[in-house]
């Protein structure tokens, strides 16, 4: 019997495909990744998942669905989290792709490492059973960590799996898990923290702004919320400031269309990126608060430079860094 696990490579999502493994299932694993996961290699693979499978001894098919996923962040029909984690409507689309591609290559059910109780958005009951209906899979996904506290599912009525041999953990410890993973001999496992962004209290502040000033946002402005300090100077103009070499090369990598880069000009300092339709004084601004990160910040005047994406001949203009008040006033918090 052929089965799809769903695999973050946490320490759940292992245990439960092992313990579907040591019934004899075959099992191939899956993973999204996003531009909001935290543990990826450039955002071409998920590090976690990779060594998980490695550990396991089972392929693993990644499948990059950061554009589609935007308009589930953008337009939950289920609400967010406690951030801005839309954890139901994250969970639907994740498995709708999931049925989609266990029809494709002829897999019986789908394993996920969820325990009941252990999030409290999505991970309820009746939040379980709204998730499954609205993906189409009602019966055929199989969670074994908690499965004989939750309703018997088509594998275990159709004897694929084993029912006795399946778990009934239950709600926010993590010691059952720890001891299964002992006796499995599975050691160096993430932390239970997550790799999700959105669940990021400081990176949610930066995603409220975003889609209060720009609700139509594109991928390109999710990449540069992950780097440098953010500045709201009005409702259409906004500022990312880096705050160190790597973060200036990656803010010269997605500037793009009519931005702006300021810096300034013969003082080591930060590489400033300006989007949005800003006037003179946006710009005047941003060149005092590029100036602030700079080693010219206590000085009374400074030369900045600013220049469009497609311009080489950057221009310049005087100005004095702006005072810390003044900068509190502006920044989008962390």
């Amino acid at each position: 019997m052929r089965a799809i696990a769903l695999l973050s490579g946490g320490l759940d999502s292992t245990l439960a495909a092992k313990v579907v493994m040591e019934q004899g299932v075959e099992l191939e694993a899956l993973n999204f990744l996003t531009v909001f996961c935290t543990c990826t290699n450039r955002g071409e693979t998920c590090l976690a998942s990779q060594k998980a499978v490695e550990n396991l001894g089972i392929p693993l098919r990644i499948l990059n669905v950061s554009e589609e996923y935007l308009s589930v962040v953008k337009h939950p029909r289920h609400g967010y989290g406690r951030n801005m984690n839309p954890c139901i409507d994250c969970r639907i689309f994740m498995l709708k792709k999931t049925k989609a591609y266990m029809e494709e290559v002829g897999s019986a059910f789908i394993v996920t490492g969820e325990v009941l109780g252990q999030r409290p958005m999505s991970q309820r009951k009746d939040a379980m059973r709204l998730i499954e209906k609205e993906a189409g899979l009602e019966g055929l996904i199989l969670r074994p960590l908690s499965a004989k506290v939750l309703p018997t599912t088509i594998p275990e009525k159709e004897g694929w799996v084993d029912r006795e041999k399946l778990l009934n953990i239950s709600g926010r410890s993590r010691k059952p898990q720890m001891e299964l993973a002992d006796h499995f001999g599975i050691r160096d496992y993430p932390c239970p923290a997550g790799g999700c962004l959105l669940t990021d209290p400081g990176f949610a502040k930066r995603m409220k702004d975003l889609l209060l000033h720009k609700p139509d946002f594109p991928l390109n402005d999710v990449h540069l919320l992950k780097m440098g300090r953010h500045f709201r100077l009005s409702h259409l103009v906004k500022l990312v400031v880096g705050r160190n070499e790597e973060e200036n090369q990656k803010i010269q990598t997605f500037a793009q269309g009519e931005d702006i880069l300021l810096k300034v000009a013969s003082l080591p300092g930060p590489l400033s990126l300006l989007r949005g339709k800003p006037d003179e004084g946006d710009i005047e601004k941003a060149a005092a608060i590029t100036a602030h990160y700079s080693k010219a910040k206590d000085l009374g005047k400074v030369e900045a430079t600013y220049r469009g994406v497609e311009e080489d001949q950057p221009r310049s203009l005087s100005v004095s860094p702006i005072s810390r008040v003044e900068i509190e006033k502006m920044m989008i918090h962390e």
